[in-house]
């Protein structure tokens, strides 16, 4: 399995994100807010809020004329501890969708 989302983008749909991070398993997330060419929010986890992780998404345009892209992605929920000793470093990841969203929009922009 590579890495990408499957599914549309769009305000209350359900995605996958499939991840190198943890090949063989993709992570149903659901669209939260969208806004094109400004913002996106993606949200999981487990019911009753156990476990919730949720994925911000900003575009600003910058000074130059280019844009500046900033993505978080913060964690709550009892079970945290016990599932942050589990979960892989996501940095490399975060960086591989940075890079190639910058690729991406320098070739089409």
């Amino acid at each position: 399995m590579s890495s990408g989302v499957e599914g549309d983008i769009a305000p209350g749909e359900k995605i996958k994100v499939l991840s190198k991070a943890n090949p063989g398993r993709a992570f149903p997330v659901k669209v939260t807010e969208f806004t094109p060419d400004q913002k996106m929010t993606w949200s999981g986890g487990m019911p009753l809020g156990l476990f919730k992780g949720v994925r911000n998404f900003a575009l600003a345009p910058e000074g130059n004329g280019g844009t500046k892209f900033h993505m978080r992605e913060e964690y709550t929920g009892p079970l945290l501890p016990m599932i942050w000793r589990s979960m892989p470093d996501l940095g490399p990841s975060f960086r591989q969708f940075a890079d190639g969203l910058k690729a991406k929009a320098e070739h089409t922009g």
